[in-house]
């Protein structure tokens, strides 16, 4: 798994794999935390998530701009660290939201949010950039598409891990204070805070229930004791985001020390400017073109699968809350299903590609990205008939049930990790060899901005999150998930009918059209 690869591949991904982890704590909570703290519906906290998702990959266009046009990807990657390091010690600060500060506190967790958003956009297209880089070596180049994996794999270690962090502090510090942890009640609790006269009887007789259960004593002031249990509930989260700022400190330290064994572009550069004529220049115009063509081209398909596969942040996230029985296992850790089986599948999915390739009967990159559009399809259509078999509402229309009536419709476990299962084999067949993709079409002195582009397609696709949460809350889910169906369906059939095209205009090596591009720019100044 590891011969033959560069050695800077290792710390890159040490370094990725620390940001992530410091990500992934917070990513694992983000929606359900906005509807514990502020009272906000699942509908308006999805909202948020999706301008901040998209507002991640959108910036890395930004940062992309900044590296290549300064050639000083290193220096780019340090900032997004650090700025990304204070935006998280804003969230970390624990302070209760009542009528009188939510406006501002609300407005100051969405410039955290901004912070993040910022340096992740300096950071994650710039490193994969670096890591892209790597391989221009004719030694490793072979080993382009096996290193992108590897790389994924320790993203998603990071991914794996986190999700345990903010679930098992908020417990702790809900246990300190003689409570525990209900998935229902911060809600409820906002409810009656709320509309304290106006509670139906059947509602006040589902609040008394599960305060009981969340360690309220009979007969002690139900007021007080919702609004000391989301104090407590929202300030263990608080605490879950000062682990994130130590990752991110940890993954600066890897960064700086071992930046020496990554590739310094600007410097390479130099040694590599040739003199061409007009002719070739043209040449190599018109083969750029092209490639940005196939590049735009896939992009525009990817769309649809982060679209879909982005939903574990949001409306998969409120269906593990609502229907699947989270009584032992809090719905954030559902979200480490999914990096679980990419490092237990990545291996497998390596081995195959590999035994493929010996056969020679390799499969190329854009066929793959067709065929994990496939099995995304295969995950939805999987949810969506077992979720029609059960009758399930609408999740408005759930969770306004009787709990006793909706403790006897919730599935088992087993559902979700049937879903991650196949969602996470699909990730494996789009998302480590669209980066490698990238990198391989990508002029020299664009990756920064061609690995902004992929991640800026991602970016569009995290801007259409919110709509998952909506069609999940006012139509049966069943609907929701066969919406998702099609749009992988009609992706998957899209890019097979561009696969030709797309391994012809991709099948040159696209170095002299870098070389040539440096040259005249070396030229103009």
């Amino acid at each position: 798994m590891f011969k033959n690869q560069p050695k800077g591949l290792i710390p890159a991904a040490l370094s990725n794999m620390g940001e992530r982890f410091g990500y992934y704590i917070m990513n694992a909570v983000l929606v359900l935390f906005l509807c514990s703290k502020f009272g906000l519906s699942g509908d308006q906290s999805a909202l948020i998530y999706s301008f901040f998702y998209a507002g991640i990959y959108i910036l890395s266009l930004v940062g992309g701009v900044i590296a290549d046009k300064t050639q000083n990807y290193k220096a780019t990657i340090i900032y997004g660290l650090i700025i990304m390091t204070a935006g998280y010690v804003v969230l970390s600060i624990p302070i209760l939201a009542n009528p009188e500060n939510s406006t501002w506190l609300l407005a100051l967790t969405c410039v955290a949010l901004f912070l993040i958003a910022f340096g992740n956009g300096l950071f994650k297209g710039n490193l994969q950039a670096i890591v892209g880089q790597l391989y221009d070596n004719p030694r490793y180049s072979a080993q382009r598409d096996s290193g992108f994996q590897i790389f994924y794999v320790f993203i998603n270690i990071g991914g794996l891990i986190a999700p345990f962090v903010a679930p098992m502090l908020r417990s702790w510090w809900l246990g300190v204070h003689d409570m525990v942890y209900n998935a229902d009640f911060p809600e409820m609790c906002h409810n009656f805070l709320s509309t304290t006269n106006t509670m139906t009887a059947e509602n006040m007789e589902n609040l008394y229930a599960v305060a009981s259960a969340a360690g309220h004593t009979a007969g002690a002031d139900l007021q007080a004791f919702c609004s000391q249990y989301l104090d407590v509930f929202n300030t263990g989260i608080h605490y879950s985001f000062i682990a994130s700022v130590a990752a991110m400190l940890i993954s600066l330290t890897i960064f700086i020390v071992t930046k020496n064994q990554l590739p310094s572009p600007a410097a390479r550069a130099k040694a590599e400017v040739q003199n061409y004529t007009a002719e070739e220049k043209a040449a190599m115009a018109k083969e750029i073109k092209q490639r940005m063509y196939a590049l735009f081209a896939v992009l525009a398909i990817v769309i649809f699968f982060w679209f879909s596969f982005h939903q574990n942040g949001t409306s998969l996230s409120l269906f593990a809350r609502d229907f699947v029985d989270t009584d032992t296992i809090a719905p954030e850790i559902w979200q480490a299903v999914n990096p679980f089986f990419v490092i237990v599948l990545t291996p497998l999915v390596m081995m195959f590609f590999g035994a493929l390739s010996r056969r020679g009967r390799e499969i190329s990159t854009p066929k793959k990205i067709a065929i994990g559009m496939g099995l995304a399809g295969i995950a939805y259509l999987f949810l969506c008939i077992y979720c029609m078999i059960q009758g399930y509402p609408s999740g408005d229309a759930f969770r306004a049930m009787a709990i006793t009536a909706k403790e006897g419709l919730k599935a088992g476990p087993w559902v979700l990790i049937t879903l991650y299962f196949f969602l996470t084999v699909a990730e494996l067949f789009i998302s480590p060899l669209g980066l490698s993709f990238v990198s391989k079409v990508a002029p020299k002195h664009l990756q920064g901005l061609c690995q902004g582009l992929w991640l800026g397609a991602t970016a569009v696709g995290n801007l259409l999150l919110w709509i998952g949460p909506l069609m999940y809350n006012k139509w049966p889910i069943s609907y929701a998930w066969g919406v998702f169906l099609a749009v992988c369906l009609v992706s998957m059939l899209v890019m097979f009918g561009m696969v030709k095209w797309l391994e012809r205009v991709t099948s040159d090596s696209p170095a002299p059209v870098a070389e040539a591009i440096e040259s005249d720019e070396k030229d103009v100044i």
